[in-house]
């Protein structure tokens, strides 16, 4: 398995490690629960230096045309330092994966990808680009990322580069020298709370990682591992790529619909996604709460009150802000409501639940929008 830069340094900390999309990482430090909470009323830092960078450059027009191509979100209106949530499409009208797009000029572009998706999202641009005036690099392994998520942030953040961060909008991004750098920070996250994604060189990321943990413990700021990153982001309904987001699922079904855009330079499989969406998809991606004890996992089968086969789960979770199992789910769409009632087999027994088509939590970043 591969290893991020602060491996060692995990160990050394406690945690807890496992396999991750090829990658062995910390899966808890202190616990699920604590970190999970730490998060949402103080801050939690992650190690995300296991995700990948993506550069397209080249000719300004040249890129635009590629990227609108390739992606169902549209490219054209970003502005620089602006980024932006997007999918990668392929040619049956599936996903490659979900990525944020940093407009650093009209000539460059930085991507963000998964972690177990890079090396295959940069094999789908290269095989989709056959203009010479756009080049694309995997630059992944010169790059170290960590993310810096909860309420007190802002204020840990500015204090430590001893910068006024608040004039840095949501979805937007700035360059700052530090360390002898020009470092990338950016006002996104994939927790539901206000915070930042930092972009360094590795020994850089180290370091910041140290000082930040040492630094404001005293403000409530904690290492935070995978466990709590998935209960973050499943009450911020945000998809996971292999569980909400598939290679044969259409950005419409695993609910995305709202980042597929009408284009003048149409997308892979444009009229496919296109139908769905204006027609409805079969199926989508939407969030539960179960009535009775009980926790969601993965591929649990959902039925209807007469007992029809109507879904599965697709992630689910304890949610330690709400203290209910809360998850998400593929469920056909004549049976989509708010409030419809459901069961969900866990266990050889079906356990009440409803559909939840709202907010799970009201997370700190929406004060930021």
């Amino acid at each position: 398995m591969k290893k991020t830069p602060l491996h060692a340094v995990h160990k050394e900390l406690g945690a807890k490690m496992v396999p991750f999309g090829g990658w062995d990482m910390p899966v808890q430090y202190t616990g699920i629960i604590s970190e999970h909470l730490a998060t949402r009323t103080k801050a939690g830092l992650f190690d995300v230096s296991h995700m990948g960078e993506i550069l397209v450059e080249g000719e300004a027009s040249a890129i635009l045309t590629f990227l609108e191509k390739v992606t169902c979100n549209t490219i054209e209106g970003l502005v620089d330092g602006q980024v932006q949530y997007n999918a990668v499409v392929n040619s049956m009208g599936g996903l490659v994966d979900d990525i944020t797009v940093y407009k650093i000029s009209s000539e460059k572009y930085f991507i963000c990808s998964n972690a177990s998706n890079y090396e295959a999202v940069t094999k789908h641009f290269n095989d989709n680009n056959a203009d010479p005036k756009v080049k694309i690099t995997n630059d992944s392994e010169n790059w170290h990322q960590l993310a810096l998520q909860g309420p007190e942030a802002n204020s840990i953040l500015e204090d430590y580069l001893s910068l006024d961060l608040k004039t840095l909008g949501y979805y937007r991004f700035a360059f700052y020298d530090f360390n002898h750098e020009k470092i990338l920070v950016s006002r996104t996250g994939y927790t539901g709370e206000d915070g930042f994604e930092i972009y360094t060189s590795i020994p850089t990321g180290i370091k910041i990682w140290k000082e930040l943990l040492e630094q404001y413990k005293g403000l409530g700021l904690v290492p935070v591992g995978l466990g709590a990153r998935d209960t973050l982001r499943i009450e911020a309904k945000y998809p996971l790529y292999g569980h909400e987001l598939l290679e044969d699922r259409s950005p419409i079904v695993s609910g995305l619909s709202w980042i597929v855009k009408e284009k003048k330079k149409p997308f892979l499989a444009y009229d496919k996604i296109m139908h769905d969406k204006k027609m409805g998809a079969y199926a989508r991606i939407v969030g539960i709460r179960l009535l009775e004890p009980g926790v969601m996992r993965e591929d649990f089968p959902i039925y209807s009150q007469d007992g029809i086969a109507i879904g599965k789960t697709t992630s689910g979770t304890h949610s330690p802000s709400r203290k209910e199992s809360i998850g998400l789910a593929l469920i056909k769409k004549e049976f989509i409501q708010d409030g419809q009632e459901i069961s969900v087999e866990i266990r050889g027994q079906k356990k009440k639940a409803i559909i939840h088509t709202g907010k799970f939590i009201e997370g700190s970043v929406r004060t930021n929008k």
